[in-house]
């Protein structure tokens, strides 16, 4: 078996966000392979995602883009369980995602959103890009409602 040391831990744990308990377990399970590891961790937090569907939404935040050219813009309302994780940097970073995902892809509703190919990461949708934040932070997440508009379009 291969022997794990705080660096390793400390490596996956920067790769993924995961917690500490959770990168050591993953890379004991995994006998110290790194990609395998890495998977391990992604499977469990959105798996810890699921649990949490149950629960409510009260909190969250209004991410906002305004493409550069300042003709198209997005709203989008991201809520969380707490104050406190609506005040988390990773979670105003998906909210700005979220609504750059709005301006580039343009979605008529929120189910074609959430199954649109994530614009910062091909390998996964807006909806396991929302699940794995939610299992990474413990908290869940969900995308309420959005608004695009653009210059010369009408409502």
């Amino acid at each position: 078996m291969a022997k794990i040391t705080t660096q390793d831990i400390k490596k996956l744990r920067q790769a993924t966000g995961a917690r500490v308990m959770d990168c050591k377990k993953a890379l004991t399970e995994a006998k110290g392979d790194f990609q395998k590891a890495q998977e391990l961790v992604k499977a469990k937090g959105l798996a810890r995602a699921e649990k949490k569907t149950d629960r409510q939404t009260k909190a969250g935040l209004i991410g906002n883009y305004v493409h550069t050219n300042g003709q198209i813009a997005a709203l989008v309302e991201l809520g969380c369980e707490t104050d406190f994780v609506a005040q988390n940097q990773q979670f105003k970073k998906l909210a700005k995602q979220l609504a750059m995902q709005i301006v580039a892809m343009n979605p008529q509703d929120l189910k074609e959103l959430l199954t649109q190919e994530s614009i910062h990461d091909a390998q996964q949708t807006v909806a396991e890009q929302v699940k794995a934040l939610s299992g990474k932070i413990g908290e869940k997440m969900e995308i309420k409602r959005f608004s695009r508009l653009a210059v010369g379009e009408s409502a």
